[in-house]
């Protein structure tokens, strides 16, 4: 099972970090800054493995540097109506989904 999830960024990624204003020409500034995701854990697990800086079994960095260095809280306000899905394949598709979603709704959003 996986599960897409959301979360509230500091509003300094913005200021400090290139890609992401690139990334996010819709963005005025009043909305919030998200990361969206997707795991196989629970969300709250997810969260914490970025904030700490998590590696995997095999010594890979599994945590977004953005989330790491700007998480602040999940959103479960923005994902939890989305139900877990049975493959990385279909959670993948609604990470991406859910990603544009927001960003026409005019937040500025990060995602893999």
């Amino acid at each position: 099972m996986y599960t897409v999830y959301v979360i509230e960024l500091s509003k300094k990624v913005y200021s400090e970090n290139k890609k992401f204003r690139e990334a996010n020409p819709q963005f005025n500034g009043v909305l919030e800054c998200l990361y969206v995701g997707m795991t196989s854990k629970t969300p709250k697990e997810r969260f914490e493995q970025h904030k700490s800086g998590s590696l995997s079994k095999k010594g890979h960095n599994i945590s977004s540097k953005i989330v790491e260095k700007y998480g602040l809280y999940l959103r479960g306000s923005l994902f939890n109506h989305i139900d877990p899905v049975q493959t990385r394949a279909e959670a993948l598709k609604l990470e991406k989904a859910l990603a544009l979603e927001l960003r026409r709704m005019k937040y500025a959003v990060w995602f893999n």
